[in-house]
């Protein structure tokens, strides 16, 4: 017994003839297919790619290709990917029966180029993740050509959006869209991947903190100094010291991570470089050795060479260390006088105040 061809959206045997393609699309030039054939091309679609992620212009081959790829001679030039095409459509009006859809389903479909395009990335991270032990990817990262440091900062940005959202909402505020929000479903995926895929604080961060701990877990010293140790490409020392050096600047919940898991803890103040002086505090200092020469000498001709020695720090400072500080002071008054067009009115005038001659 003969089938009256079946289109995408069909649950059983057809009881009139229908098109097998969208209206407006033309019919292949072989005959359309039958019930059976019409679940046999997916299905070797499947056996032979692994899923029905069939590009639009994809038509089976022919003659020895076909043999080649064990496609049936009866497939010949079927253009699959139109066909696969027809059936999403048809699937996102409600008019693909159940069985069909479930069917379709079982060989690998996906409904929505976007749910294509977050299958294909969710894979490519996944294999990422498993060389690498993480999920905690450079930007320039990829996997067998795919981008994943580009797909999981997009992915980590959806997140915050829908984070973002929820909030809005608890506090009784309008939330704009929700179009670009990373779904729970999603997250979930990721989280199964790595838990700590999306921190809060830099990635690179993260990064570091992950694999610092991997080293000391296979029985590694904490590195202390740049170089110590490189992991994939981070230098964990130079992390380690930055940490320390910067603790004050980590949130609560880094600092407990470096303190109870890595043992790190933070520069004490004589570990830590000098604050750098400003441009402002330089000259301020300048200016006050200029002042103390001019009360002891009485005039501002300052030998070329000569250095003046300043306390800095004074008495009035709580926390402060006097502490003596030599000035090239010939120099500068040379250097401020050289160019004095350059000068503010205001340093004009203070030089002035203490003997400055400026021609």
């Amino acid at each position: 017994m003969h089938h009256q061809p079946l289109s995408p959206h069909d649950s059983g045997p057809p009881t009139h003839k229908q098109p097998l393609t969208s209206p407006g699309t033309p019919h292949p030039s072989t005959p359309p297919p039958t019930l059976t054939d019409t679940d046999t091309k997916p299905r070797d679609r499947t056996r032979e790619y692994g899923d029905l992620r069939v590009p639009f212009t994809y038509r089976v081959p022919a003659g020895d290709e076909a043999e080649a790829e064990g496609w049936p001679a009866s497939l010949a030039n079927f253009p699959l990917g139109q066909w696969t095409a027809d059936a999403r459509r048809f699937y996102a009006r409600g008019d693909m029966g159940a069985d069909r859809a479930r069917q379709l389903e079982k060989l690998g479909m996906v409904w929505s180029h976007f749910d294509v395009a977050w299958e294909e990335g969710l894979t490519a991270a996944r294999g990422w993740a498993a060389e690498h032990g993480h999920l905690l990817a450079p930007l320039d990262a990829t996997f067998q050509g795919a981008k994943v440091g580009i797909w999981l900062k997009n992915a980590r940005a959806a997140a915050r959006k829908a984070v973002e959202n929820e909030q809005r909402r608890a506090e009784g505020l309008p939330v704009e869209s929700s179009a670009g929000a990373l779904t729970e479903a999603r997250r979930g995926q990721l989280e199964e991947i790595d838990a700590s895929w999306c921190p809060a604080w830099p990635v690179t961060w993260q990064r570091c903190f992950h694999l610092t701990r991997l080293h000391l877990d296979a029985g590694g010293s904490l590195p202390t100094a740049a170089g110590d140790v490189v992991r994939q490409g981070e230098d964990l020392g130079q992390w380690v010291r930055s940490v320390r050096l910067g603790w004050d600047q980590l949130t609560g919940a880094q600092q407990w991570m470096c303190e109870h898991v890595l043992g790190i803890e933070p520069a004490g103040e004589d570990e830590k470089p000098k604050p750098r002086t400003s441009q402002a505090d330089k000259w301020a200092m300048h200016l006050t050795a200029a002042r103390q020469f001019y009360e002891r000498e009485g005039h501002l001709r300052v030998p070329r060479k000569h250095v003046e020695t300043i306390i800095v720090g004074a008495a009035d400072g709580e926390d402060q260390e006097q502490r003596h500080v030599q000035l090239k002071l010939g120099a500068w008054v040379s250097n401020q006088r050289s160019r004095a067009v350059a000068l503010s009115p205001e340093r004009v005038e203070q030089l002035s105040r203490v003997g400055m001659r400026w021609s």
